[in-house]
């Protein structure tokens, strides 16, 4: 679909599933904004997008600064039509330890901030520019896009601070959708599962290896371009709405007793 016109924010764009997304919608004519930490990798990949595509500093754990990268894009661009919320950390911290030591409260806070009010903030800035939009004939005037997990379903030991933040931004995935339907805003959540990123490019490959053999079919790790082909479909498929999209080669996680 001709994209041109339109223009989408992409938090964590500068690498994995985010810069596959940005890179996809830049080449379809889209306008990209690139949210991202990240002041060297950021700008370097909006220099190969080209001019439709500026990089904006975003810090995930602080609400000013995402308002103020969605509302910069939203001026430059004269408008936002859509956010892919990719930015997100993992950990693996159990409950407590096997000298008895308990979670740090630190660490659980920091995946939390990062992976639910990162989202939720970057959404809600996010859909208050879609809504100044133009409806289109059925209404519509924006989507959201945010990226959960397999694990928010089938956490894995040392997976309790990811998964609780994953599974909230799922379980707050149908109630946004329906607090913006009066403004014409979809909000759709995307579960990933074993997915190629840098996070697992530094796994050994008997690790990794191990992770393709759950997968059933087919049998190998998910690439990055899949993830940005379910974000395209996703824009384009106008019906879709307060839903959470499974995107995992149907693995289903079992009980490992290492993390």
């Amino acid at each position: 679909m001709d994209r041109k016109g339109k223009t989408y924010l992409v938090t964590g764009g500068a690498s994995g599933l985010g810069e596959a997304t940005a890179r996809m919608l830049a080449a379809q004519g889209a306008n990209v904004a690139i949210l991202d930490r990240d002041e060297e990798r950021g700008p370097a990949v909006c220099k190969e997008l080209g001019p439709r595509s500026a990089f904006f500093k975003m810090d995930a754990t602080k609400e000013e600064s995402i308002k103020a990268a969605v509302q910069g894009a939203a001026a430059k661009f004269g408008g936002v039509h859509g956010v892919i919320n990719c930015a997100g950390v993992g950990s693996a911290t159990t409950t407590i330890n096997k000298k008895g030591g308990v979670h740090d409260s630190g660490i659980f806070d920091f995946v939390v901030q990062v992976n639910l009010y990162g989202t939720f903030n970057a959404s809600k800035y996010a859909a208050a520019e879609m809504a100044k939009n133009e409806p289109d004939e059925n209404g519509l005037r924006g989507v959201i896009i945010n990226t959960a997990s397999v694990a928010a379903i089938d956490g894995q030991k040392g997976q309790a601070a990811y998964s609780a933040s994953k599974g909230a931004v799922t379980g707050m995935t149908l109630p946004m959708a329906r607090d913006l339907g009066t403004y014409g805003i979809r909000v759709l959540t995307i579960l990933p599962g074993i997915m190629e990123t840098p996070l697992m490019a530094a796994a050994s490959d008997k690790v990794k290896t191990g992770l393709a053999l759950s997968v059933v079919a087919p049998k190998r790790l998910g690439k990055p371009e899949e993830f940005a082909h379910m974000c395209t479909a996703i824009i384009d498929n106008g019906y879709l709405n307060g839903e959470c999209i499974r995107l995992d080669g149907a693995i289903r996680m079992g009980y490992q007793s290492k993390i």
